[in-house]
């Protein structure tokens, strides 16, 4: 009942202005009584005599001012005492209940539910005075309510696989954590705010305790961190090289050591307008940043789940600095998967976003070790890996740059552009493959025969080379056969003298 929910406040009794809440309630209404007038949260008021109504102590928290109740609405109080109740209103709102339970403090929790969307309406109206007191205790609300500890992630298997087709969970006290993430977005972007009297309560355990809160298995919940946690960025600007570090540092954890975060690919979509927003030149800890933060996000299996946000980290960074493709392709080289066909595709759609911000300079650069990676992606036996990476040739800018160093790139793929027409399984691999190579002689059709020419004579070396050896293991056979057997000498076994004579 709401006598208990009350009572885990600190008694503070009015003679004049109490009220008898053990019998005021009924159902979801809650009438308090002020000055002889009955009131709902409808709105109705029923005039009755102060003398006849039997009053007892009311409970409020300490720090309500005295004749200010908090269940009151703010449109029944006068304008000079509605910050206060606002405070009153918010110290209510600090008790936590149990939502795992839905039929536990149903009253309680109504009423707490009606309450929070008060102080976000009143918050909206633009009448909220954000002084410090009211900040240190909207903070200590959101504290109370927001910070918690999740329970293991026992969904997750020791692979750290991407759990894609799992049904994301959802947290029973969502409908009052979402009212409690309106109310601190619309304080942390009020205009009436002063950072510099905030920072004090929003403050680097604060913020540490928010990002927690991104490991969060609801996705509606990580959504409300992302679009806070960028306000926060914004408006705070004494804060901001704390939050890349404590990000970098959640970043690292997840690539090094557990693989498991729910809240990644939020984080990452908070730091591409980050980074967009960088001045130029660029300082040495963005450039870092990248280096050692955002390409090793290539390295967990679970890379699907936030690929997309990462390449577009990536691209603002070329885009803001061309010299930085190198950096950028150098480590998606690095990190690129041996035995993980899934992933391969991946990095192959991000090569070519990469690709897409590249300019001729820097792609002459680096096209040599690139296209000898592209080359053995052709010639992959998993038909999407070889798809995909003929499919670049689809991309307009990428045919512009390749067209302008076919001189050399042509000789690096050129064979596996052969191997591909001679010997791949899948029809749709040697369809693109023989488009690639028909682009290739409409460019210059001489370069593809002195291509063809050089890939028949090595072809004739290897072959060459091959019955070499094959001659030589054939005589080294036959000396091995005539030798007699002694000691402990080791000896070719032919097949005829393994057969079992009974």
């Amino acid at each position: 009942m709401l006598k208990q929910f009350l009572s885990k406040f600190p008694r503070k009794s009015s003679k004049s202005d109490a009220v008898d809440f053990a019998g005021g309630i009924s159902g979801n209404n809650v009438i308090a009584s002020v000055n002889g007038i009955q009131r709902s949260n409808s709105g109705g008021a029923v005039t009755g005599r102060s003398n006849s109504i039997k009053r007892s102590s009311a409970v409020f928290p300490a720090s309500v001012v005295a004749g200010i109740e908090p269940l009151l609405s703010f449109k029944d109080v006068p304008s000079p005492e509605r910050q206060n109740l606002f405070v009153s209103k918010l110290n209510l709102c600090c008790v936590v209940f149990d939502f795992n339970d839905p039929n536990k403090d149903t009253v309680e929790k109504d009423l707490k539910h009606q309450t929070l969307i008060e102080l976000v309406e009143f918050a909206a109206s633009g009448s909220a005075k954000f002084t410090e007191p009211a900040i240190a205790v909207i903070c200590k609300m959101c504290t109370v309510n927001l910070f918690r500890v999740f329970p293991p992630n026992y969904r997750s298997n020791s692979s750290g696989a991407e759990i894609d087709d799992e049904e994301p969970m959802f947290d029973p006290a969502w409908s009052h954590l979402q009212i409690v993430y309106d109310l601190l977005l619309r304080f942390v972007t009020s205009s009436s705010l002063d950072p510099k009297v905030a920072k004090k309560y929003i403050n680097h355990s604060f913020i540490l305790k928010l990002l927690d809160l991104f490991d969060s298995e609801d996705p509606r919940e990580r959504d409300c961190l992302k679009t806070i946690m960028h306000r926060i960025y914004g408006k705070f600007m004494v804060h901001r090289p704390f939050i890349r570090k404590a990000v970098s540092n959640i970043f690292y954890r997840f690539v090094f050591e557990t693989e498991r975060h729910n809240g990644i690919a939020e984080l990452l979509e908070v730091f591409g307008s980050v980074i967009s927003g960088f001045a130029l030149p660029l300082k040495e800890e963005h450039k870092m940043f990248l280096w050692r933060v955002l390409i090793p996000l290539h390295k967990p299996k679970a890379m699907g789940v936030y690929l997309q946000q990462l390449s577009y980290c990536l691209t603002q960074f070329i885009e803001k600095e061309p010299k930085l493709t190198i950096t950028v392709i150098k480590g998606l080289l690095k990190y690129w998967p041996v035995t993980n066909s899934q992933k391969e595709v991946m990095f192959l759609s991000e090569l070519e976003e990469v690709l897409e911000a590249t300019n001729r300079a820097e792609f002459q650069k680096i096209m040599i070790p690139l296209f000898r990676r592209i080359g053995s992606c052709l010639n992959s036996p998993h038909f999407q890996v070889a798809e995909r990476a003929l499919v670049l040739w689809n991309n307009d800018h990428i045919v512009g740059l390749i067209a302008n160093n076919q001189q050399v790139i042509l000789p690096i793929i050129y064979p596996a552009l052969e191997k591909n027409i001679r010997s791949h399984w899948s029809q749709a691999v040697l369809n693109l493959t023989v488009n690639v190579r028909k682009m290739f002689s409409e460019m210059d059709d001489e370069l593809i025969l002195v291509c063809q020419g050089k890939y028949e004579e090595e072809e004739a070396k290897q072959m060459a080379a091959a019955e070499k050896r094959r001659l030589t293991w054939k005589r080294l056979e036959t000396v091995a056969c005539m030798q007699p057997v002694a000691g402990n000498t080791a000896v070719l076994i032919t097949p005829t003298a393994t057969a079992i004579t009974c």
